[in-house]
């Protein structure tokens, strides 16, 4: 297995005053391997998967790269990495877990995923200025509950990227919001995401210097996930 290369571990602070809770914790590998083999199993995960798949087949065969560095933040245990090579990138996995981020590796590295990086995005990102012609980060922004952390995020993401990013966020959606209570309370989980509006999302990112090319709701009025193309511009003062 390729070297895994490990910069930082994410340390996500949680208030105990709060009643967010967001991952506290690297994924250790006995864990990946459930994860994997769980996450998607169902027929609702798996449809969600391939829709989200279609999407980001759609915004690739749209958007023009001279890099061919790509970023996958969070990478997870890779489920995107085939679909990238697939389009001539060469994936730099990273994630908070040394077990995620060496599971891509393991599913990548016969296609072409070459370097691992485990890291803090909230801590900055070890990466030169421009360094990725495309910022791919999925499932990562509804982890993120306060408005500074989203921002520091963007900014360091505006910072390594030359032009395009590929983003996804939940957008507030009452139906999904009470269907996500109701799976909570019957599988006792703590974890809650970060649901805010199109106009809230659209201001941060217009001030962190993104502006949004095109968006596409993962399934309209049923659940919360859009994913969003973002293009570097100036950031607002």
């Amino acid at each position: 297995m390729e070297k895994v290369q490990y910069l930082f571990i994410l340390r996500i602070e949680f208030d105990p005053g709060s009643n967010q809770m967001v991952k506290k914790h690297a994924f250790q590998s006995q864990e990946v391997a459930e994860y994997e083999k769980k996450r998607y199993r169902n027929w609702d995960q798996r449809l969600v998967d391939r829709r989200e798949k279609k999407i980001l087949q759609t915004y690739l065969s749209k958007i023009e790269s001279h890099c061919p560095l790509l970023l996958d933040l969070p990478c997870g245990y890779g489920r995107f990495i085939s679909l990238s090579l697939t389009w001539g990138y060469k994936v730099v996995a990273a994630d908070l877990s040394p077990a995620m981020v060496a599971r891509a590796l393991q599913r990548g590295r016969v296609e072409g995923v070459t370097e691992g990086v485990v890291l803090d995005a909230l801590l900055g990102l070890p990466f030169k200025d421009e360094s990725f012609g495309l910022i791919l980060a999925m499932r990562f922004f509804h982890h993120l509950h306060q408005e500074e952390e989203r921002k520091m995020v963007l900014h360091e993401f505006w910072r390594v990227a030359q032009k395009d990013m590929l983003l996804s966020f939940y957008q507030e959606n009452i139906f999904h919001r009470a269907q996500r209570r109701l799976r909570r309370w019957i599988k006792r989980s703590p974890t809650q995401i970060k649901m805010i509006s199109w106009g809230k999302f659209h201001r941060e990112v217009s001030e962190m210097g993104w502006a949004v090319v095109e968006k596409k709701a993962l399934f309209p009025g049923i659940h919360s996930q859009i994913i969003v193309w973002l293009k570097k511009s100036k950031p607002e003062s």
